[in-house]
């Protein structure tokens, strides 16, 4: 008989209102994102000093701007120095404001057993040459690395990766090495002083 499970799925007393709140949500959003900002100005871009090194960030998605799916930041990456080494499921796309240098982009391959899933990482990386107006694709769940080959002047990257993948449960980010400047305790403040030296001397 199709109603046979009755005693099975008439059971539970939990009551939900999921599908009104969508309403709700979906009829308030255009009054929300009216709030929402539009346009960043350079002063409510906040800088970190992070493991994968100094950062300005343009869009984020706890900056509460209009965009949905997208963050984006400049990364300034000292003179001879280099960016930390990580992996993430989303794909980014880098564009080179000023300096040269060189990514390091190891492609990963998955393999699984009983036991679950691990990475297969290559033991040479691939290298790119890049230096200021290109544009650098890392594609997901690539281990990558930025390093500055000039010993006068930071490099200066706009980089953006897409949060659809964190948002699908797969914010699977991994740091593999430090920034030499967050590994040596430097301020941000005394970094930012010394980068400004470097930019007009």
């Amino acid at each position: 008989m199709a109603w046979g499970e009755s005693k099975v799925w008439q059971r539970g007393t939990l009551q939900s209102d999921f599908y009104r709140k969508l309403l709700v949500d979906a009829a308030e959003r255009p009054a929300r994102n009216s709030k929402r900002r539009r346009l960043v100005k350079p002063d409510e871009m906040p800088w970190e000093l992070s493991p994968h090194g100094l950062l300005k960030h343009m869009v984020n998605e706890q900056m509460n701007t209009r965009a949905e799916s997208i963050d984006i930041y400049m990364q300034v990456i000292p003179a001879g120095s280099r960016s930390g080494r990580h992996r993430h499921f989303a794909e980014e796309a880098f564009y080179v404001v000023e300096g040269a240098g060189y990514d390091l982009h190891w492609d990963c391959d998955v393999d699984s057993d009983q036991s679950g899933w691990r990475w297969i990482v290559p033991d040479k990386p691939h290298r790119f040459e890049w230096k200021a107006g290109d544009v650098v694709y890392i594609p997901p769940a690539t281990i990558h690395q930025h390093v500055n080959a000039g010993s006068e002047k930071p490099a200066r990257i706009i980089s953006a990766t897409n949060r659809v993948y964190k948002w699908s449960g797969l914010n699977n980010l991994e740091q593999f090495e430090n920034a030499p400047e967050y590994d040596a305790g430097i301020s941000l403040q005394d970094l930012l002083r010394r980068l400004t030296f470097d930019v007009v001397r």
